[in-house]
Formats: C-alpha cells, sequence, structure tokens
C-alpha cells in the first residue's frame, strides 16, 4: 500500500466528492490549492452544474474519464458508500479529508486492493511533501 506522500506524487487526477463552491468551506480552499499547483480536479457534486469553473458529476459513476484518487469531503457514514462506488469502478486510492475515519470504508478499500488514507488533508500532505504537478 502506497502512503499518502507517493498517492498525491503519482495522482494527476483527483475526483472530489463533496467539492463545494462555498470559498469558506475546506471542501472549495483545499481542492483549489489542488488545482494552484497542477492537479487536475474533477468535483463530484449532486447539486452543483459546476465548481471551480470545472463540470460537476452527481457521482463517481457519471465520471467519463479516468481518475486517479478519489477525495471525500462528507461524513464518515456517507464515506463507506463513497468508497464502495469507487471500488466498484477500480479506483486505484482513496482518500479521506481530515476528520473523517471510518472503519468499513478501510475494510472494504483494503478488500478491493485500494490504497487508503484517512484523517489527513490533501492540501498538508502536499505542502509538507513541497508537491507539485507545475513545471
Amino acid at each position: 500500500m502506497r502512503n499518502a506522500q507517493q498517492i498525491l506524487a503519482e495522482a494527476n487526477v483527483i475526483a472530489v466528492v463533496g467539492a463545494s463552491r462555498d470559498p469558506g468551506k475546506p471542501a472549495h480552499t483545499v481542492p483549489l490549492q489542488m488545482i494552484r499547483h497542477g492537479w487536475r480536479i474533477i468535483p463530484v457534486n449532486p447539486f452543483v452544474d459546476e465548481v471551480f469553473g470545472v463540470k460537476a458529476y452527481k457521482t463517481l459513476a457519471d465520471i467519463d474519464e479516468p481518475f486517479d484518487l478519489v477525495d471525500i469531503f462528507r461524513p464518515a457514514h456517507d464515506a463507506v458508500d463513497i468508497v464502495r462506488q469507487a471500488a466498484a469502478l477500480k479506483a486505484p486510492a482513496v482518500w479521506l479529508q481530515s476528520g473523517i475515519v471510518s472503519a468499513e470504508a478501510r475494510r472494504i478499500a483494503e478488500e478491493a486492493g485500494m490504497d487508503y488514507v484517512e484523517d489527513h488533508c490533501l492540501a498538508v500532505e502536499r505542502a509538507v511533501g513541497q508537491l507539485t504537478k507545475l513545471t
């Protein structure tokens, strides 16, 4: 299993479940930081048409292109179903943001052979590792 730094270093496209248009929420500021450092973000939010000027999808299954990582900004009880969806789509990795922990989601990811991170912030890990996709 890859660690958080390896997952980020190897990911280029991140599907962000729960991406928000509200600039006061981490579900907006964290993906925006990732965009600023060169990652491509695909927002997943059933209530909006776009986030960050990018088309938003209602579910992971609606995304019509490959992605390297599923980042989850939803409560732990929602994360279980999202990880199930990611496993069904054969996503390489799932990441539960800071404060989100789920033994059931972890079990599902591990059984599916997906890399798994929980209770960590993408933007913090990116900064700690000084990672960027910009050349």
